[in-house]
Formats: C-alpha cells, sequence, structure tokens
C-alpha cells in the first residue's frame, strides 16, 4: 500500500489528496516499525505475561456464563453457546482465562485415594489436564485397580493426560512390594509380562512450556546434563546400575540418601541444572512428606507425593498441584486418607517384604 500511495505522489506531486494518504500510511508504517522493535527487545514476550487475570472483576450486573473454579465444563459450553446465540459477549476474565495442570505424586496401588483425588480436582478431561508423576503401583494392593484406571484415561485423553514411569514401575521392585504377585493373583503371569513391557515405554520426565520440568526422582549424578541428553536416553529397557542417568531420573542424584538406595542433590546443584537448561524450578515425588508436598532449594525443588496414610501407617497427607497461567506459578492442594476395604497394604508382596511391614 505505501508503495502504491508513493506510486501515485510521484504521478501526481500536486495531488493534495493521494499526499495526505501517502502520510496516513507513512504513519501506520513507522508505527508497525516501532512496535515489532519493541517486541524485539522485550524477547517476543507473551501477551499472557501483561495480564492480570487474577484482579479482574466481574461486574455485578454480568448475567452471563462463568467459569466453575477457573474450568470448563459441560453446562458452561451450553450457557455459552446460548449467549452467544442472543449476541451477547463473554466476559473478558473468562475469555482470557486459561486452563492449569494438576500434578500428582505417587499412588502406590492406594485406589480408594485415587478416586478422591477425582472427586476432589474432577475427573481428567481436555480441560482438566492431569500429570501422574510415576510409582502408580506397589505396597498398596489396589495397584491393578489403579494402573487400569490410569491407562483407560490415557487412552481416553492421550493428549491431556500423561504419566511418567517411576523406580517401581520396574520388575524388581514388582517383584518385591507386590504389584508382580497381585497382578498374577488377579489375572495371569501373562498379564504382568504384558504391563512390565508398557511401563518401559513410559517416559522418563516431561517439560511443561520450558519452563518446569518433571521427573519422578531426582537430578543427576553429574553436572552438565541438558534436556536433550534425557530426550536421547534408550527408555525401553529395565533402569541400569545406580549412578547412570536414567536411574538418577527414577530416584534421585548426588549423595548417599538416608534411604540407602539412592543419592539426594542439593540446591547448588539445582540452580545449575536450571540455568543450563533455562528452566524455573523442578518437580519431583518418591518420597513420603508429612504435609504431602516440600519446597526446597528457595522454591527451585518441588516435592509431592500423593498417597495419605502412605501404607496405613505413615500418617502422612497427600497432596497434587495446580500450575496455571504463563508463570506456571504452583498452587498446593492437600487431602487426607479415606476408608478403603479391609485388605492390608502389602497383601502381595514377596514374604520378607511382608514381615518388614508387621
Amino acid at each position: 500500500i505505501a508503495f502504491s500511495r508513493f506510486h501515485s505522489i510521484r504521478v501526481r506531486p500536486n495531488d493534495k489528496d493521494a499526499k495526505m494518504k501517502y502520510q496516513e500510511c507513512n504513519k501506520i508504517v513507522k508505527q508497525k516499525a516501532f512496535e515489532r522493535a519493541i517486541a524485539s527487545d522485550e524477547l517476543k514476550r507473551s501477551v499472557v505475561d501483561s495480564l492480570d487475570i487474577e484482579n479482574m472483576t466481574i461486574e455485578d450486573d454480568y448475567a452471563g456464563p462463568k467459569l466453575e473454579d477457573g474450568k470448563v465444563t459441560l453446562k458452561f459450553m451450553k450457557d455459552l453457546m446460548a449467549w452467544f446465540k442472543d449476541q451477547k459477549k463473554l466476559h473478558r476474565k473468562c475469555a482470557y482465562q486459561t486452563e492449569e495442570i494438576t500434578i500428582c505424586g505417587d499412588t502406590h496401588g492406594q485406589y480408594y485415594d485415587l478416586l478422591n483425588i477425582f472427586e476432589l480436582n474432577g475427573l481428567p478431561s481436555i480441560t482438566n489436564p492431569y500429570l501422574f508423576n510415576g510409582d502408580f503401583v506397589d505396597r498398596g494392593s489396589f495397584s491393578v485397580e489403579v494402573i487400569l484406571t490410569l491407562f483407560g484415561f490415557k487412552l481416553l485423553y492421550p493428549e491431556h493426560f500423561h504419566l511418567l514411569r517411576g523406580n517401581h514401575e520396574t520388575d524388581n521392585m514388582n517383584q518385591m512390594y507386590g504389584f508382580e504377585g497381585e497382578v498374577k493373583a488377579k489375572y495371569t503371569a501373562q498379564m504382568f509380562q504384558l504391563f512390565s513391557e508398557v511401563f518401559q515405554w513410559l517416559p522418563l520426565a516431561q517439560c511443561i512450556n520450558s519452563k518446569v520440568l518433571v521427573m519422578h526422582g531426582g537430578l543427576f549424578s553429574e553436572d552438565g546434563v541438558t534436556l536433550e541428553d534425557i530426550r536421547k536416553i534408550d527408555r525401553n529397557r529395565q533402569p541400569p546400575d545406580s549412578g547412570k542417568t536414567m536411574c538418577v531420573l527414577l530416584q534421585d542424584g548426588r549423595s548417599v540418601s538416608k534411604r540407602g538406595v539412592s543419592c539426594q542433590f542439593g540446591p547448588d546443584v539445582t540452580e545449575r541444572f536450571l540455568e543450563q537448561n533455562k528452566l524455573q524450578y523442578i518437580v519431583r515425588s518418591h518420597e513420603v512428606k508429612a504435609e504431602g508436598y516440600e519446597v526446597t532449594h528457595s522454591g527451585k525443588c518441588i516435592t509431592v507425593f500423593s498417597a495419605p496414610n502412605y501404607c496405613d501407617q505413615m500418617g502422612n497427607k497427600g497432596a497434587y498441584i495446580h500450575l496455571r497461567g504463563s508463570d506456571l506459578k504452583p498452587e498446593f492442594h492437600q487431602f487426607t486418607a479415606v476408608p478403603h476395604p479391609d485388605v492390608k497394604p502389602m497383601a502381595y508382596a514377596n514374604s520378607l517384604m511382608q514381615l518388614g511391614m508387621m
């Protein structure tokens, strides 16, 4: 357009109308260039970063559809379609609000507590996505029910329901802590072999919006590990000896831990890893926490555990995390254990393990 106006001026230099239109067009071109320069200076920040959705007020006289706890429901969609049919406008707060993801930690065969999570937080759906961070099975005696429920939702919502592998999605653990025995008691040995094969294909970690890395265990026994290194891991196998990158993702890394079977890592390790990979913080599981979660390393390392009153004897709370918006600021939600049928934890475990629970 600018070229067309400039050509008109050259052909008709005394045409005031053409000159005025050229000046207007030139202003637009300069304005667009200025906006591009600002965008470049701000490293192309997302528009979402400039929104203060939480402090937006829905006026009392607004009678249109509203989100329920920030979530899109079937009722909301029906109300929205009727509202739009009458040529009315959805409130800007509802239009701006983005979906959240819920991160859950270990569930360890506690099926009735899993049902309670869905009761409290809503069933998985396209608008209510979940990520379960490993250790779905073992110890609790309803592991078959837990894993079939989780696999069912993964098949139903493959892009909105995510499962990461934990150290209890491995043969050695399943043989000792009950899942193999439970599957054989409720189905067949062949069924357990099938579960074993599927577990080997589960992802070892997941990066959310290039800001938060989620893995079951922890960080690594050496510096310099990148997200690309994690992507290259051959995960279709049983984990190797301790200290390897795959093993550490499933357990945790650096100095020997108080559990004697893995390692621990400090805030300096977390800081270096986050800085190298341009991440904000990590979320892990793998450990019982009295409150269901724990925030350490100046907020950069979060542990979440979702099996309340672990093994019917620890008395801990369970928790899950909501991540919402462009900053992915974590919101913690705690819950307590619910009753379950009279089947003891570790009922299907190796007999030596059962003695340890007495």
